[in-house]
């Protein structure tokens, strides 16, 4: 592979990035670090000659030491931040083009431990997808989308089941549609 697809001017960065969304038991899987006082999407750079799906693959396996099918490709979002580099007391601006795949549920046991990106240790942490806009968490638009995609989800491992009708399947459907609407 090549290299990551990136450039920098100055203080202004560009980075292309493939994402993966995991999602169990109504929760996200989401990394932290010892430097940021946040959470952030599992993914990283596409590399010159790699596909997004390619690196989307290649990320979650890298950082959780499992391989995750795609499912399908959620969301592409277009990013821009500004931030600051504490070692140069410099303030970049960011432009991101990101791709967020959903992966496939499996089984997969336990993910590998804590791994080190640019010398600072990643954790993975599950975080609830109806608490998710309580937490410091990026990016901000899962907050208001993956409500919507786990009844997207639930709807589907009940069609799937052969249980999408009844008194018991409208009745989760119609809490899961309150809690999006409530955002609880």
């Amino acid at each position: 592979m090549g290299k990551d697809i990136a450039l920098t001017s100055g203080n202004e960065y560009f980075r292309y990035r493939a994402c993966g969304i995991i999602i169990e038991n109504d929760t996200v899987l989401m990394v932290s670090n010892d430097r940021d006082d946040y959470f952030y999407s599992i993914g990283g750079a596409v590399k010159i000659g790699e596909t997004a799906e390619e690196a989307c693959v290649r990320e979650v396996f890298e950082e959780t030491g499992v391989y995750f099918e795609i499912d399908r490709l959620m969301f592409i979002h277009e990013n821009f931040v500004t931030f600051s580099e504490t070692e140069q007391r410099t303030e970049k601006n960011a432009h991101e083009l990101a791709f967020y795949f959903l992966m496939k549920p499996q089984e997969h046991g336990d993910f590998k431990p804590d791994i080190t990106n640019d010398g600072f240790p990643e954790h993975l942490t599950w975080i609830s997808i109806s608490t998710y806009r309580g937490h410091k968490a990026y990016p901000l638009f899962f907050a208001d989308e993956l409500p919507k995609l786990r009844l997207d989800l639930r709807l589907q491992s009940l069609s799937e089941s052969g249980q999408a009708s009844g008194k018991s399947a409208k009745l989760s459907v119609l809490t899961e549609v309150k809690r999006i609407v409530t955002h609880e």
